[in-house]
């Protein structure tokens, strides 16, 4: 079984009503990084990724670039432990 790893992120700025979230499942799929990415009640996207710990690192700087639309203010990541999430997500969705 491989390694895997998973980052929580937090995507400010103009993220939301600007296809953000569909790029970012379009990237993670290209990836083969699985999760997801929905949009928080204060204007945030929250991002789940797991997989690879290249492709999810790849994910996590794409989040700054996001959708054309989208204007990108910061992007908090932080290290999620994968033993609290059970078993490794499959595919990748928008909520």
């Amino acid at each position: 079984m491989s390694d895997w790893v998973a980052r929580r992120c937090l995507v400010a700025g103009r993220v939301q009503g600007v296809f953000y979230r569909a790029s970012a499942r379009q990237r993670a799929q290209e990836l083969g990084v699985a999760g997801f990415a929905r949009n928080l009640p204060d204007g945030r996207v929250e991002v789940l990724a797991c997989g690879e710990p290249g492709a999810v690192q790849s994910l996590c700087e794409w989040l700054w670039q996001g959708s054309p639309a989208s204007h990108v203010a910061s992007v908090e990541v932080e290290i999620v432990e994968t033993a609290t999430l059970g078993r490794r997500p499959e595919g990748f969705r928008t909520a």
